[in-house]
């Protein structure tokens, strides 16, 4: 038989067994074949299958000891190419310096203060003698337990002592007004929404290949401007309303929100109450070291002819008022990947807002540009008929109508 036919034989008979074999399959099938065709057989089936001759000869030793291996392996134990850290056993001590310049390393280390990507972290091993690829790099971050993380916000710094006993006292406060058949509402701004065709963060469902084009730049529209949202949620009635403005965050806003929220909502549920609770945070526009809050506070108490009690969260502590997982997350969930281009589509998209649980929300507009920076006199702050809470008087007061 010609060399030429036999090599396109051997071939034939590799190409159609050749995806039901395993390395050690491979190597002993060839082995096989090399021996039945005798002298200058391992060099015809070499040629024929790509097989390196080398790989033939193995197989044929394997075949001369008969001492099979288990069927779990596929080689010898140490056969193959040695691994990067078996040939240089400093490399892992290397990559752990790298990544924890500030404990083993260099604390100036240049690469400090850069993204430690494998790429970065396998150049910088290159620099110090080591032969070693990104893919490598990361499999060995990966075998050592290291993995891609974020920050994570969990260092709350400095606690009031009297912080969990606060919880408890808003907790009961709540509690009694839902007994008596009684608002107790949580309230907040939401962060500012810059208005125009730009990029919002989120994805929302399109044609294939058809995004929504926004402008390259956020740049503020001073003719758009940007939308306030005020937010007062009812906590028994799992419902709020939502007041958009269009100018400061000022406690003259935050107050007339609360107002709105009560003549829309809050007298329709509620018959005559004779108090209502309000929770909030301890800073901006509705903290209670601000004279404007406290001045409008007992103008709306006047009007309303009803005692607004107050209890307000420690410092730091604003992300466990209600509002903030009860109704902020999902407006901004329900608004993901929706250009903000008027106050229209804000009211819209907040109004469209409801939950599983039975979430209600309504919006408003309120178009009117309160005056920042307005001063209340002492004499204004002695008129406020306010009765302080003898746990935590400045935390926990009540505004009372005057009569």
């Amino acid at each position: 038989m010609p060399d030429a036919q036999l090599v396109k034989w051997i071939r034939e008979k590799y190409r159609s067994i050749v995806s039901e074999l395993d390395e050690r399959g491979r190597r002993r099938w060839a082995a096989i074949e090399a021996r039945s065709l005798g002298w200058g057989g391992i060099s015809a089936v070499a040629g024929a299958t790509g097989l390196s001759d080398r790989t033939i000869r193995n197989g044929v030793q394997e075949l001369a000891k008969a001492d099979d291996l288990e069927p779990s392996r596929q080689r010898r134990a140490g056969g193959g190419r040695r691994s990067r850290e078996d040939e240089q056993p400093e490399l892992l001590d290397a990559l752990d310096s790298l990544l924890e310049p500030t404990i083993r390393g260099d604390p100036m280390s240049p690469l400090r203060w850069t993204c430690k990507s494998t790429q970065t972290l396998a150049e910088a091993l290159s620099t110090q003698g080591f032969e070693v690829s990104s893919t490598k790099v990361g499999s060995l971050l990966k075998a050592q337990g290291y993995s891609l993380q974020s920050n994570r916000k969990t260092i709350e710094g400095k606690q009031h002592p009297d912080r969990n006993a606060q919880f408890e006292h808003i907790a009961r406060r709540v509690k009694a007004r839902r007994r008596c058949g009684e608002p107790a509402i949580s309230i907040d701004t939401k962060k500012k929404e810059t208005l125009g065709n730009m990029k919002n963060p989120g994805k929302t469902y399109r044609r294939k290949g058809d995004p929504v084009k926004v402008k390259t730049h956020d740049f503020p529209d001073k003719e758009l401007g940007k939308a306030v949202p005020y937010g007062v949620y009812d906590i028994a009635c799992n419902e709020a309303g939502v007041t958009v403005g269009i100018g400061h965050d000022t406690a003259e806003f935050a107050v007339k929100a609360i107002s709105r929220w009560w003549d829309k909502m809050g007298q329709k549920r509620y018959r005559s109450p004779r108090r209502i609770l309000i929770t909030a945070d301890s800073g901006g526009s509705n903290s209670p070291r601000t004279r404007l809050w406290l001045w409008e506070l007992q103008r709306l108490a006047d009007r309303i002819g009803i005692i607004l009690e107050v209890c307000h969260y420690p410092p730091g502590t604003s992300k466990w008022n209600k509002i903030e997982h009860r109704l902020f997350c999902h407006i901004t969930r329900n608004w993901q990947g929706v250009p903000l281009e008027t106050l229209e589509i804000v009211v819209k998209l907040i109004g469209a807002t409801k939950t599983k649980e039975g979430l209600e929300v309504h919006a408003w507009i309120d178009g009117k540009k309160y005056e920042k920076g307005r001063k209340i006199s002492a004499t204004q702050i002695q008129e406020i008929y306010i009765k302080r809470s003898k746990f935590h008087g400045d935390w926990n007061y009540e505004i009372h109508p005057r009569a």
